[in-house]
């Protein structure tokens, strides 16, 4: 198989502005006004950007819900959507298996999760690869609403920490 028929799409991004939380479990907070707009903004760029997942893996967490929710008010959307718990309890290890699980033989996969594994998961994948510009984006931390779009060039199964090239950093304001 060409590498070009294997060239896929990682994208990783960050849930919206919550709430803080104070009296409510982490897993039930929920996004504040700001949030909402900022996932929209999200929804409305990843369209712009001819960005469509074949699939989408979402934390379980109420957040990350309404993050996807808006998102696709603002005109993202996706074939699938897969609510997966590893990727509110895991770490960038849980997340990077999921991934691997889950994928299959799909083009182009969003994650959307939580920090800091969202920010160490792009830079342990890509490694320093890719635009000079997105990693410097994206040094200046991984904020909410942040998407972070990578390049890979094989199977899902064998994804792993530097396979990836960063190609663009986005904070979605809205």
């Amino acid at each position: 198989m060409s590498s070009a028929a294997r060239e896929k799409t990682l994208i990783l991004m960050r849930h919206a502005k919550a709430e803080d939380g104070a009296g409510k479990a982490d897993h039930d907070r929920e996004l504040i006004g700001r949030g909402r707009r900022d996932a929209t903004a999200a929804g409305v760029w990843l369209k712009e950007q001819s960005l469509v997942p074949d699939l989408v893996i979402c934390s379980t967490a109420v957040r990350t819900r309404q993050t996807w929710d808006a998102a696709c008010k603002g005109g993202a959307h996706a074939e699938f959507v897969e609510y997966r718990k590893s990727v509110y309890t895991g770490g960038v290890a849980e997340a990077l298996e999921t991934i691997r699980e889950d994928a299959g033989e799909t083009a182009s996969v969003l994650v959307v999760g939580h920090n800091p594994t969202m920010a160490q998961l792009t830079s342990l994948l890509s490694d320093g690869d890719g635009s000079r510009q997105a990693h410097e984006a994206l040094a200046a931390g991984f904020a909410t609403s942040g998407v972070a779009v990578l390049r890979y060039a094989g199977d899902w199964a064998d994804l792993d920490w530097g396979s990836c090239e960063l190609q663009r950093f986005h904070v979605s304001r809205g």
